[in-house]
């Protein structure tokens, strides 16, 4: 048992290394003004701002089904909140920027930890539902999502699994939000 233990150890450890160099040679870019700013301005908008503006406008757009849209939005935003405050209150996995030296902080976050990534989370529940309703939005939200996800990285506040398993919940949120506005519709 002792060697099964010391193998998962050694890939485990193996493996938080090649993670943090793809987050090392991402959060690189923030040397660049250029692209510090933009991702700056992507994890700003991810805070929550872009998604009530389009929470808001969308009744205004589309009427009576872009109220149902927003409001399945709204319960699908508390419903992922909460699961990941229980899972980052779970995994306490420390940020990067906390953990390595090597990266630079170039965004303040929002907590302390991790894992997950609720910007991404957010920012594919959202898309998911908004484009699965309303299809000519994929121009602006996905392009959103990604830059949005990238910035976690990019920024040295999470790491590529805190981005993917957020993206993975937020692929589910949105899922379970389409199947439950096919259902209430």
């Amino acid at each position: 048992m002792a060697t099964h233990s010391s193998s998962m150890g050694t890939l485990l450890a193996r493996f938080d290394l090649a993670e943090y160099r793809l987050c090392r040679r991402l959060n690189r870019g923030v040397q660049h003004a250029a692209i510090r700013i933009f991702f700056m301005a992507a994890s700003r908008l991810g805070d929550g701002v872009i998604w009530y503006a389009l929470m808001l406008a969308l009744p205004f757009v589309y009427g009576a089904q872009g109220l149902r849209v927003a409001a399945i939005m709204l319960a699908t935003s508390a419903v992922g909140l909460a699961v990941y405050k229980i899972l980052k209150r779970t995994f306490v996995r420390e940020r990067p920027f906390i953990r390595h030296q090597g990266i630079s902080l170039a965004g303040a976050p929002l907590d302390r930890y991790s894992f997950p990534s609720g910007h991404t989370l957010h920012a594919v529940a959202f898309t998911w539902q908004g484009c699965a309703a309303f299809p000519e939005l994929w121009f602006v939200l996905a392009p959103l999502a990604l830059a949005i996800a990238a910035s976690r990285v990019v920024l040295g506040l999470h790491y590529p699994t805190d981005v993917l398993v957020g993206a993975l919940l937020g692929a589910l949120f949105g899922f379970l939000g389409v199947a439950a506005g096919a259902s209430f519709g």
